[in-house]
Parts: structure tokens; sequence; C-alpha cells
């Protein structure tokens, strides 16, 4: 299920041999089928306690308590299950790539989800049994997008059809990835922690090829809009580069549909998860509250009639809003930085992410029709701008007319500059793939 056509390919990928800075990154070209998956965990931290939930001081758990042993097996299903299901997404990506150069990336990024899917496959079957080899059975069963056996979460369903999309998603959702292993990364079963630590050095890679990709795509654009002198997204669109506005609607689209993957805004499971120690928040050691919660309140959004409001309700049930919340805080700077390659520019338009509440499907919020300055509005007047803030099937035709294939080394498509450098001291026009 890799990418199409390119299991002959020589591609110039880091493979890790070994958890420590030298070992972690070993860089050759190499075929994709022929990667080396390893099995990496961090060291083991001797005398390491559980620091969070019930059974915070106990040692921690080298094998799967039995009390928790279905919800544990769940968290890994769910996180094993999103890691091969972008690279589904992204298969015939390769066939439009817009250089050597992001095409060598999404190949590594490829081979890194499907490590990542290994690692918790590994999980499974070490420490779960027979239904532990059965779930991972079941991973291989699952296709995304797929009618009869879709993959668990929503977004991991939807199209990646073209580079922007596939640079959102990067940015956003693999952020989410961060996120999610970082919270993991707290288990009291340390086989999971030392796992998802790991995991947690490849997924920074997987973001920064979202968040250097978009800023390189608005860096020809803002190019292009000083050359012609135009800010006119028609006349920007007949230069061959893709108008702001139209990046805008596409951060709208994934930011939201990331947004989404926390779950509910208010969780039994999350409770559950915390309290007897399975999952817990990001960064939790360096909180500076009880690590039980008991008692405490945490602040979300609800909707009264037509306005949305502020209701405070038990932190233990609101978990996966502070995830949320901690999330959107990290996608912001980002945005930020994207901004100051407009500002320099001297263009005096700015990107800004949507409010929490728009276009929403789970939770409180799920259906609940919110600009995406954050007014709750009718039926009537969501239908007639939900094309101004969301792409439109004319805005992915248009920039699925950009995407055409550019393999020649140090060559890149007119809609995206080039990087600031190559990849490991490597210059911008190596060659990155041998087409062999």
């Amino acid at each position: 299920m890799g990418p199409e056509g390119s299991q002959d390919f020589d591609v110039y990928l880091r493979t890790a041999i070994s958890v420590d800075p030298q070992g972690w990154a070993q860089f050759g070209h190499v075929k994709m089928p022929d990667y080396r998956w390893g099995i990496f965990m961090n060291p083991k931290e001797e005398g390491r306690r559980i620091h969070f939930g019930e059974h915070k001081g106990e040692a921690a758990w080298q094998d799967v308590p039995g009390e928790h042993r279905a919800n544990l097996r769940r968290i890994i299903v769910t996180q094993g299950d999103t890691e091969p299901a972008s690279v589904e997404q992204q298969r015939h990506l390769g066939l439009t790539a817009p250089s050597q150069y992001d095409l060598r990336n999404l190949f590594q990024v490829n081979v890194e989800e499907g490590r990542h899917l290994w690692a918790m496959v590994y999980l499974l079957h070490k420490y779960f049994g027979r239904d532990g080899r059965e779930e991972a059975e079941a991973l291989l069963q699952r296709n995304s997008g797929d009618e009869d056996n879709p993959r668990i979460l929503g977004a991991f369903n939807e199209k990646t059809p073209d580079w922007l999309s596939f640079f959102m998603f990067t940015y956003f959702t693999d952020r989410d990835g961060k996120f999610q292993l970082a919270a993991l990364a707290e288990s009291s079963f340390d086989p999971l922690a030392r796992t998802t630590k790991f995991m947690l050095t490849e997924e920074a890679h997987h973001m920064f090829v979202g968040e250097s990709g978009i800023s390189r795509v608005i860096q020809r654009t803002v190019q292009a809009m000083n050359e012609l002198k135009t800010d006119d997204p028609v006349k920007i669109r007949a230069a061959g580069v893709i108008d702001l506005e139209t990046l805008q609607r596409y951060l709208n689209f994934h930011y939201s549909v990331t947004i989404d993957l926390f779950g509910a805004d208010q969780s039994s499971n999350a409770a559950i998860f915390y309290s007897s120690g399975l999952k817990g928040r990001y960064e939790e050691g360096k909180r500076s509250d009880d690590h039980l919660l008991k008692g405490e309140n945490y602040r979300i959004l609800d909707v009264q009639g037509d306005r949305l409001v502020d209701k405070d309700v038990p932190m233990l049930n609101a978990l996966n809003e502070v995830l949320r919340d901690d999330y959107i805080k990290d996608s912001v700077a980002g945005v930020g930085r994207w901004n100051k390659v407009i500002e320099k520019a001297g263009i005096p338009f700015r990107l800004t992410v949507p409010h929490k509440a728009f276009n929403r499907q789970i939770g409180t919020l799920a259906g609940v029709k919110v600009s995406p300055d954050g007014r709750v509005v009718s039926e009537a007047e969501w239908a007639a701008k939900v094309d101004e803030w969301l792409p439109s099937a004319e805005d992915r035709a248009f920039v699925a007319s950009l995407m055409g294939r550019v393999v020649e080394p140090g060559k890149f498509a007119n809609w995206i500059a080039p990087p600031v450098m190559g990849i490991n001291r490597q210059p911008v026009d190596f060659e990155y793939v041998r087409f062999n």
C-alpha cells in the first residue's frame, strides 16, 4: 500500500539504527521495500514511578495490568490505525511531486509512518497474546476511505488529493500525532511510554515537512503578487500560483478536521484513561497541580440558542479539550511564522486560525453552524458563505490543475519556492531519488 510506482526507486532516506543521537539518523540511498523497520524504545529508566492518576507513586508497569487490558489495547490500536492510514491517503502523491526534494520527503514520512504502525503492532504481539495478534491482523484489513472497512478516525478516511493538502495534513494532522504521542509517552505502561517517546523524534520531521512546505508555497505566491503588482486572486491563479485566499480555505478545512481528532469535549473515557494512568496530559511532568485532578474544573464551549458560551465542567471529563487547547496554541505559533513570510513581502494579508467551533463534527459543537470568526450563523448564511470559508470543488480543481510531476534534480514546480537548504547538508539539486 506504499507510494504508487516507486518500488524500484533508490531514495535518499534516513534510517534509525538505534535510539541514541548518533544512531537514529543514518542517511543513504535505499529502496523503500528494503527500508529497515526496527523496534525502537527509549532506554529503560530504572525505578520509574507512575506520576499521575490513582496509581501515582507506584512503580511503572512492565506488563499489562489485567483491569486495564481492554482500555490499553484500544488506545494502542487506535494510535496504530492512524499510522498506515496516512500512507494510504498519500499513495498517489508521488505521481505529482513538485520536486525530487519533496518526493524524497514524502517517502521519508511514509516509511516512518509504517515504522510507527510496526511499533504499535510489536506492543500488541508482545503484551496482549492472542487478542493482540487478532487486533494487529485487523489493522491490515482496514483501509483509508474503504466503504466496508474504513480507518477508525474520520480524518484518516479523507482523501489527500494534492500536495497543498499533503502539506496542510503534515502540519496540522501530524501535529495531532505529536500531542497524542506526548500524552501516551506519560503512560504508566512503560513499554508504551518508551516507544512513543522515540516516535516523537520522527514526528517532528513530518511537521517540518508541512510547515516548510506551506511556507514555500506562500513565498512563491507573494513573489508572484509583487512581480504582477496585484492581489487579485484571478490574476494570481492565471500566473499558476496558489492565491492566499485559497490557502486560507485549505487551512480552515485541515485545522477543523484535525481538532475533531481529539474527541468529544466531555468524555468519561478520557477521565478513565487519565485516572487509571494510561494516558497523561501533554507535558504532564511540567504541570504544578496534584496530578489527580479531582475537584478541578476546566472551561469548555457550549451553545445556548444562537450564541457560544463558556461553561465549567470537571477537568477529568474535559481532558480531550485540555489536549485540544494545548494543540491549538502550538498550531497558532506556526501560522504566525507563515504570516512573517507574507509580512516580509510587504503584503497586508494575514492567515488566521478559524474559531474552535468552526466546522466541527464531534462533541457539543457537532453540526452547529459557526463562522470562522466565531459567530453562530443560520443554515442560510452558512450555505451562502461556505465556499468563502472552505475549499470549493472549483478550488480543488484549480489546485489539482497545478500538480504536474517535476523530477529533474534542482527543478521545482512553478507554484512552490525551493527550500533554503537540502537534506542532511546535501545541495538542493542533489539526486534525492534515483529512478532505476
